[in-house]
């Protein structure tokens, strides 16, 4: 998928959809109520998006735009979603559990738990990668990283705690939040919301260096890497904006700027078949149906 996508940005244009037997829905709604903040691609045309209020995950298609609720929480549960990454080689779906100081390993599959893990002194845990070596969750209060070691059998190890340090220096407001990370896992690259910068960071230490940007991207959310290319969500702007690194990861350049109508405070990105799909979070709470929830845009 990530090839496919640099093909379009090289083009400026969308690809065709040779694949699809219709024309891919150009939004998809989720069911009423939902108050949705990530998303993620699954195997083939399959997607997961959450629910910040209760903590559900919303399987759904990018060919049909249908799906269904996988994991159906009540409100007491506790739980909550925002970042959420897809594990195509267990069938796993990692999830950022927000101001519930909890991380969530679910069955995609079935939405059964694999795991819970409770975060003592977290903040609001907000976005999640994942490399062979394990996943990593910000936490856009507190400055450090969460890790869960994933050993070469997919068995899951105890929750890690990795501080922050270097360039990044957190201050009022919403700090780290979307992580990336390199192809090979060794280097990730982490969006400081409220100063727009962008930074690379050791995955073991947790020491980061800034990415000098010729202007910042503030109200940065969900990222997506694509070979070179840096996507950046841009949610109360209302805009993507993609950001051209270089090989080393020392700079990068804002290339353009993606914008749509449909655009209601979008918070984070997947990419399928050479597009990008940004979901709709709608801060100020408009939550009914019809809605345009995800956003099927070019990139």
């Amino acid at each position: 998928m990530r090839k496919t996508l640099i093909a379009a940005l090289a083009l400026c244009a969308l690809l065709p959809a040779t694949a699809a037997a219709r024309p891919l829905p150009r939004t998809i709604a989720l069911p009423d109520g939902w108050q949705p903040e990530g998303i993620a691609g699954g195997r083939g045309a399959t997607f997961y998006a959450g629910s910040v209020a209760d903590g559900d995950i919303y399987r759904g298609s990018f060919r049909t735009g249908r799906g269904f609720v996988l994991v159906d929480l009540l409100p007491e549960a506790g739980r909550s979603a925002t970042g959420l990454k897809y594990d195509r080689r267990r069938h796993r779906l990692f999830v950022a559990g927000a101001s519930s100081g909890r991380l969530y390993v679910y069955d995609a599959r079935t939405g059964a738990d694999e795991r819970v893990y409770d975060v003592p002194g977290a903040g609001f845990i907000n976005d999640v990668v994942l490399t062979r070596r394990g996943a990593y969750f910000t936490d856009s209060i507190v400055p450090r990283l969460y890790r869960i070691p994933i050993a070469p059998n997919g068995a899951l190890g105890n929750l890690e705690v990795v501080p922050l340090s270097g360039d990044i220096a957190y201050g009022p407001g919403f700090n780290a939040n979307g992580i990336e990370a390199t192809r090979d896992g060794r280097r990730l690259i982490i969006v400081q919301s409220n100063t727009g910068k962008l930074f690379r960071a050791d995955p073991d230490s947790g020491f980061t260096r800034e990415i000098a940007l010729d202007r910042p991207v503030t109200n940065g959310d969900g990222i997506l890497l694509a070979g070179r290319t840096l996507f950046v969500v841009r949610n109360r702007d209302e805009r993507i904006a993609a950001v051209r690194l270089s090989r080393r990861l020392r700079s990068g350049r804002v290339q353009r700027e993606i914008a749509d109508p449909r655009f209601d405070v979008p918070t984070t990105i997947a990419d399928f078949a050479g597009r990008l799909y940004a979901i709709n979070a709608r801060f100020a709470g408009d939550n009914h149906n019809p809605r345009e929830d995800i956003i099927r845009v070019a990139p």
